[in-house]
């Protein structure tokens, strides 16, 4: 090549290249320091437009396992009150039994009467004093677990509970005139009946709660598979970047070198005035 006095092409080439060298070792730096290969647009804007959709749908899952996680709360709740109920009733159903056998007295009789007055209360109170996150449980209204679509909800409903419900607000063991037996075996009826119901609901929370624990799997796994596509678009082949940082050092003095001898080939021009 011609010597020039005007430009220095070959160091214009070396600088060329080694500012290449030094881009692509920054580049690597900060994937090793990040474990991202993903640090900005530029490094792959199709992969980050993927990686960005997986990571916005992994999002919307995650929050929607949390909407089911609360319909669970929901339901785990009314169902431990319609669990009390039962124990209450089972109660009721004892002292029914010995109410409606002959022989009690007069004060006997009231005493179990007032003692199943006082169960139908607690009913009372437990469907009008459950709530769960600050809203009362037993409503007769339907809420939307939603999974992550307008298409894809859970409808949970629960409904009202109380001792007209249930038939036995006027029921009672002794109607105070005499030792007749009558109503408590008439009260023994509707509350067997009672039971059956509360039976039935629970068994249609149970069902709904086993969906939603279902629901709440699949959620899990579809956010175990997102995260894993993501993970293998954005994080950083460690190895192979390890391996190109320490070729590119090595190509990063190599070029500083060949630089540095490209910058004196132009002191040889002063040899041919001496």
């Amino acid at each position: 090549m011609a010597l020039s006095l005007l430009n220095n092409i070959t160091s214009l080439e070396a600088q060329n290249q080694l500012d290449q060298t030094d881009a692509a070792l920054q580049n690597t730096l900060v994937q090793l320091s990040s474990g991202s290969r993903l640090n900005s647009g530029a490094d792959d804007p199709a992969g980050l437009s993927i990686a960005d959709s997986l990571h916005a749908q992994e999002a919307i899952l995650n929050q929607a396992s949390n909407n089911a996680n609360e319909g669970i709360g929901l339901l785990q709740t009314a169902d431990g009150s319609l669990g009390q109920v039962t124990n209450l009733l089972d109660r009721a159903v004892t002292i029914a039994t010995e109410a409606a056998n002959g022989g009690l007295t007069q004060s006997q009789m009231k005493a179990l009467d007032n003692e199943f007055t006082s169960i139908k209360a607690e009913i009372d109170r437990i469907g009008g004093q459950t709530t769960f996150n600050s809203s009362s449980v037993f409503v007769a209204t339907t809420t939307s677990i939603f999974l992550g679509s307008t298409t894809n909800s859970i409808g949970v409903t629960i409904g009202t509970l109380s001792s007209s419900g249930l038939s036995l607000s006027s029921t009672k063991l002794y109607d105070g005139s005499d030792t007749n037996t009558a109503d408590a075996a008439a009260a023994l009826t509707a509350i067997n009946t009672a039971v059956s119901t509360i039976a039935q609901d629970r068994g249609t929370l149970g069902a709904t709660l086993n969906r939603l624990t279902d629901a709440q799997n699949v959620i899990t796994n579809q956010v175990t598979n997102l995260t894993s596509a993501e993970n293998l678009i954005r994080s950083a082949n460690i190895p192979q970047d390890v391996a190109q940082e320490s070729q590119l050092s090595v190509l990063e003095q190599t070029g500083v070198s060949a630089l540095s001898q490209a910058n004196q080939t132009t002191q040889n021009i002063l040899r041919l005035f001496q």
